[in-house]
């Protein structure tokens, strides 16, 4: 048992080894799995299994049950936010009443046993630059002589569109992406694989409730529409993206490979994270003001190899999600199922606490030392990234929220 479980309060499941874990009732995630060669379809997870959720809603005449069928989240996510408070407590009813044991019993599967798949098709990705750490960072880095943060970035979440059709779930390797690089002491761009390959710890946050085009959504209404967070690594070509950046923004060093987990965690099972922002000066316009908590105290974990090499808090990002939202449809664009958007970097006032390569290297000029007394400035060959993420409980002890790997191959000739 880890240590956030021996001080967690100990629901009454009958799940075996469920009660205390990460992956306790307070929790049960989402995902898309599947055995053998049986069809995808959605389950969710407590402690280390995985249930089967169709036939039990089928038996229970749930309503909504076909949505749990589909081999993606879309049936579920699309269905609102009642549908996703209903379908959450039937969850909690199945593990924590006993008579419901031999109903259940023959649905679980042990999690090393199944098969993940993407647990919905993307249709828009937004990539945010929500944390002041992290943009004071970078700021100082590219712009020694000026001041870190422009002067946009305290009046409204900055952003840009992604690549939908490249983001993909944890597992799936990562080619090193080719581009134009320019070093600074060159005269011109040459072609090639990036030399300045990064990582950059991120939540993401899956839409369900769609928008008409013209609408807005307030801030209040965050919860209305997002259905959960998953973890998120943008993977990041520097060198490509300091020489394509300026004036409009980053481009092909992002667009190659955003990998997400496959366990979707719901907003519900995040109530007891819930924390005030970072004082915010200037005051935000109206559109962009939230009733406080707003924020939420996440911590995640970022691993090269076997080794830790940060833990970046979530709790000291200056943009939350529901300005985040507002802000993205503020000028009428619409919303879909299925729509992402991330955090951007999630980095803290302390060193160890940076969500990037960039940061903790300094730009690259202070390499750090892996677990294996190996030294990186940027992601090698052959490098495995990994992130996972805790948040406090409903009972105490901290629930996990999945994790996200990914290896870096070479280049492709």
């Amino acid at each position: 048992m880890t240590e956030s479980a021996s001080r967690r309060e100990q629901a009454p499941t009958w799940v075996e080894d469920a009660a205390g874990s990460d992956y306790d009732v307070d929790n049960l995630p989402y995902a898309v799995f599947s055995v053998g060669g049986d069809q995808p379809r959605v389950g969710t997870r407590i402690g280390d299994l995985v249930v089967d959720l169709a036939p039990i809603a089928a038996t229970d005449m749930l309503a909504g049950a076909e949505a749990l069928t589909q081999p993606t989240l879309a049936g579920l996510l699309g269905a609102g936010r009642a549908t996703w408070t209903s379908t959450r407590s039937w969850l909690i009813s199945l593990f924590t009443d006993g008579a419901k044991r031999a109903e259940v019993e023959p649905f679980l599967v042990p999690v090393d046993e199944v098969t993940v798949h993407p647990p919905f098709e993307v249709a828009d990705y937004v990539d945010f630059y929500a944390s002041i750490d992290h943009a004071s960072n970078t700021g100082r880095i590219f712009r020694p002589d000026q001041e870190p943060l422009l002067p946009n970035w305290r009046h409204l979440p900055v952003g840009y569109h992604g690549r939908a059709g490249s983001v993909v779930i944890s597992g799936t390797d990562v080619v090193r992406p080719c581009g134009q690089r320019k070093p600074v002491d060159a005269d011109e761009p040459t072609y090639g694989p990036t030399q300045r390959l990064d990582i950059e710890a991120e939540l993401g946050y899956v839409v369900g409730v769609p928008t008409r085009l013209g609408d807005r959504v307030p801030t209040s209404g965050f919860a209305d529409h997002v259905f959960g967070v998953t973890l998120l690594n943008d993977w990041s070509a520097r060198d490509i993206q300091g020489w394509e950046s300026r004036p409009l923004g980053p481009f092909l060093g992002k667009s190659f490979a955003t990998s997400i987990s496959p366990w979707i965690t719901p907003l519900d099972a995040l109530e007891a994270a819930k924390v005030k922002l970072p004082p915010q000066d200037p005051q935000p316009l109206p559109y962009l003001r939230v009733d406080e908590p707003a924020g939420y105290d996440i911590e995640v974990e970022i691993r090269v190899g076997d080794g830790v090499i940060a833990r970046a808090p979530y709790s000291s990002m200056y943009w939350s999600p529901a300005q985040m939202l507002a802000h993205l449809t503020v000028n009428g664009a619409s919303l879909r199922t299925g729509d992402l958007y991330a955090s951007g970097t999630i980095s803290g006032p302390e060193p160890e606490q940076q969500g990037s390569l960039l940061e903790l290297t300094w730009g690259g000029t202070e390499p750090i030392t892996l677990s294996d007394g190996m030294t990186r400035a940027y992601l090698n060959d052959g490098d495995t990234v990994t992130l996972t993420a805790t948040a406090p409980g409903a009972r105490g002890g901290r629930i996990a929220l999945g994790s996200v790997t990914g290896t870096v191959l070479p280049a492709a000739e």
